[in-house]
């Protein structure tokens, strides 16, 4: 099976469109991790992803009676453009099925290659299924982001590239991971010339679709997954990928949404490129690499696969940023309510900066902030937490607490006395017009909304944390509503930043 892929290619002409990508050192990171790190900068297509590769090389192999036929794809992002700068180069009529939320700077990217788009759906699932009728009713050929061969061997034509242009042994690749094509291909091709090399497949933790098919043996379809990181949030491994990555793949890890945000940081601060997140995947997967196996002295490569993110989004990464370099503890701290109390807490903060700093009076007794302070590493913060518990101060370690990051923190002293009981949920919220009206619609008169938090940073979903005047009984009938608008929830009612900052005491 191999040996098929390695000459498809070996075969793969797509570089009168694709470029061959440079391979850059990245000297601060180097540094910081001991190790040798690279980076293979797929960011510098001319559709600023890797997705070209294969889908030129796609329509390439494709017969004049299929391209006279048209193509058709659906995609909220890389593989659109792919798609879109392919079909134009070769003059061949596409059509891109995108979901209605797709931000409009990548429709706009997609329409200005040459493609007519369609937007339907809230989300890829919905677009590539309107795809397939619509593939029928035009007679055009689907091109499959990921599970097809052709695509896997233009993919591939990186690893070509990473042997050929390094002549040094390389110890470990780290690539992301989303329907694997890319994976695939590159491991592929390394461990036939560099059977030495490990291949480190990446993951983000909340769409960790392959390292559940590692798992059971076989691809298996996530009932839902984070939305990110994007470019790699994909249900289900593709099962042409998935019979490569078996093979090849030495290792599987995957990545919170804060360290994908601090690798974004790390890429800029070493190539002043600025990554989406699923771009930046495989350097946050290579920091973790090295911190839990503790290597010194390898040389290590992250493939940059793709640098689509609209500026809006830099603000949310840029907040999450400190958590993800484990530069930033997120507390809960009781203090008495008394006049030279804050100042008695800020000595005991030992001279350290304080990042952000949330308080509103509750009762006479005690108060309750929100505080972010600057630490160096976990076991900085933990020792720290530590220090401020000895001083007599109850402290809470909310830093891995999603919510608290999210909305919490936005939120602090908006306690109600007269709510006695109410029910807490927080989901992704489809961004496109008539969305928030939907929601209402559906609620209906069943439950009064005692608290709506909402945020959105130029992604497709908005996130949302709400609160329904209900009792816990009503829990099954809350969840059977929200079920019903297929939105991805979870109940945080016994979230402890809830329960500390927002609840009635």
């Amino acid at each position: 099976m191999l040996d098929d892929y390695i000459k498809k290619i070996h075969n793969a002409s797509i570089y009168d469109l694709a470029v061959e990508t440079p391979i850059v050192p990245a000297p601060t990171m180097s540094s910081l991790l001991r190790n040798e790190i690279l980076i293979k900068r797929e960011d510098l297509q001319s559709v600023f992803s890797f997705k070209v590769r294969g889908a030129y090389n796609k329509l390439l192999n494709l017969s004049k009676e299929q391209l006279d036929r048209g193509v058709i794809a659906a995609s909220a992002g890389n593989h659109a453009q792919g798609v879109a700068q392919a079909a134009n180069k070769m003059q061949v009529e596409a059509t891109i099925v995108m979901p209605t939320t797709t931000p409009q700077i990548k429709v706009d990217a997609v329409r200005q290659r040459g493609a007519q788009v369609v937007l339907i759906g809230d989300d890829f699932d919905a677009a590539a299924a309107y795809a397939s009728e619509l593939r029928l009713k035009l007679g055009a050929v689907f091109i499959h982001p990921f599970d097809d061969p052709d695509i896997i061997a233009g993919q591939g034509t990186i690893g070509m590239e990473i042997h050929r242009q390094l002549s040094s042994p390389l110890d470990a690749v780290f690539v992301a991971v989303g329907g694997g094509g890319l994976c695939a291909g590159v491991s592929a091709y390394l461990k036939k010339f560099r059977p030495a090399t490990k291949i480190i497949a990446v993951e983000s933790e909340d769409a960790a679709c392959f390292k559940a098919a590692m798992d059971f043996g076989e691809p298996v379809r996530l009932s839902e997954v984070g939305i990110f990181a994007d470019g790699t949030a994909v249900r289900q491994v593709g099962e042409s990928t998935f019979a490569v990555m078996k093979e090849t793949v030495d290792e599987v890890i995957t990545v919170t949404t804060d360290e994908i945000c601090a690798s974004i940081k790390d890429t800029f601060n070493d190539t002043r490129a600025i990554c989406e997140p699923s771009g930046a995947m495989s350097l946050a997967g290579l920091k973790k690499y090295v911190a839990e196996t503790g290597v010194r002295g390898q040389k290590l490569l992250a493939i940059q696969c793709g640098a689509n993110i609209d500026f809006d989004r830099l603000r949310y990464i840029s907040e999450r940023t400190e958590t993800g370099e484990k530069r930033e503890a997120i507390l809960a701290v009781t203090i008495d309510e008394r006049p030279g109390s804050f100042r008695s807490f800020c000595k005991a903060l030992q001279y350290r900066n304080v990042t952000e700093f949330n308080y509103r009076y509750n009762n006479e007794s005690a108060a309750r902030v929100f505080v972010g302070i600057e630490v160096n590493s976990d076991d900085d913060r933990f020792s720290f937490t530590s220090h401020l518990c000895q001083r007599g101060y109850l402290t809470e370690d909310l830093t891995d607490n999603e919510m608290a990051k999210l909305h919490i923190r936005h939120m602090v002293g908006g306690r109600s006395q007269e709510i006695e009981e109410e029910q807490v949920f927080r989901f992704d919220f489809p961004e496109r017009p008539g969305a928030l009206l939907n929601f209402l619609n559906v609620l209906g008169d069943r439950w009064n909304i005692t608290m709506f938090h909402y945020r959105n940073h130029g992604s497709a979903f908005g996130r949302v944390l709400v609160a329904f005047q209900a009792t816990a009984q009503e829990d099954v009938s809350i969840m059977e509503f929200l079920d019903s608008l297929g939105y991805r929830y979870v109940n945080e009612t016994q979230n402890r930043s809830y329960q500390l900052f927002l609840r009635r005491t």
